[in-house]
């Protein structure tokens, strides 16, 4: 073979396969599933569980997906006709898992905030804890307080690149403990007189005083409270605001009713794990 015909034929080859990755390139638009992260340990927004349940979704051969979060995906995959995977995720691991195209998309209770902005792009609230509270041990003096500055001094821990942490420091004087990984993790360093309070929405610590009866929820005087943001948005990769996968997202969302919301966060509330 001549050069010529041998750079003729290498060109042949760089343009076929060229074309093949092209063609076995996928967005989540070609996909026929909605893959999306949840860290399944945060309930009543989604936890882990052995049993199926109406509202549940399969966790490969880890069991099943359930809780708010999962309804609200579930919702969303059938408008969007597609099959719903829930992939399993650690909390920081989210949005590198949407960078990196291994989810679609992130329902898991996440509150968009600037830093969180600049790796993804985030729908419109799907839910509004309506402010931050404090859960403390039942019988401690701290269960009769009104004032999030009557905490200083004692030990407040949150959980790790959360609100729950962030907010902490709005209390003069407090003891900020190192965050916790998740929230099953604070509620034992509470439980166990490591801490003096742990930060909570509404949603979360109705389930998680349900499933201890020792332990109070501390509602604040107006005014008197945190400030924070406590809607959660679903998030979709980075750049993807304009795209036609984001603007079909957002559309299922919005077909969703606050009727159908509120009773599907009333479900997963009674229906979450009594304990860890």
């Amino acid at each position: 073979m001549n050069f010529k015909k041998l750079m003729a034929s290498a060109m042949v080859c760089t343009f076929a396969l060229t074309g093949c990755a092209s063609n076995t390139a996928t967005t989540s638009e070609d996909k026929d599933t909605f893959v999306v992260g949840m860290e399944c340990g945060y309930a009543p927004f989604n936890w882990q569980t052995s049993e199926k349940t109406d509202t549940s979704v399969k966790l490969g051969k880890a069991g099943y997906a359930d809780g708010y979060d999962v309804q609200v995906a579930k919702k969303i995959a059938k408008k969007l006709g597609k099959k719903l995977v829930i992939k399993k995720t650690a909390w920081d691991g989210l949005i590198p898992a949407l960078e990196g195209d291994e989810i679609d998309a992130i329902i898991a209770g996440m509150t968009k905030d600037k830093d969180r902005e600049e790796g993804a792009d985030f729908t419109t609230p799907y839910y509004d804890s309506k402010g931050m509270i404090m859960i403390v041990r039942k019988d401690s003096e701290e269960a009769g307080y009104t004032d999030i500055q009557q905490f200083t001094g004692k030990n407040i821990v949150g959980q790790k690149a959360t609100n729950y942490d962030s907010v902490i420091d709005q209390i003069k004087g407090v003891n900020h403990v190192t965050p916790k990984a998740t929230y099953p993790e604070m509620v034992l360093a509470l439980q166990q007189h490591e801490v003096d309070g742990i930060t909570a929405e509404m949603a979360v610590a109705k389930g998680v005083v349900e499933a201890n009866p020792d332990l109070a929820v501390v509602q604040f005087a107006d005014g008197h409270g945190f400030d924070c943001d406590t809607t959660v948005s679903i998030a979709l990769k980075e750049g993807s605001r304009d795209s036609k996968f984001f603007k079909k997202v957002q559309k299922a969302l919005d077909s969703i009713s606050d009727e159908e919301r509120e009773e599907m966060m009333e479900y997963a509330v009674e229906h979450q794990p009594t304990e860890d």
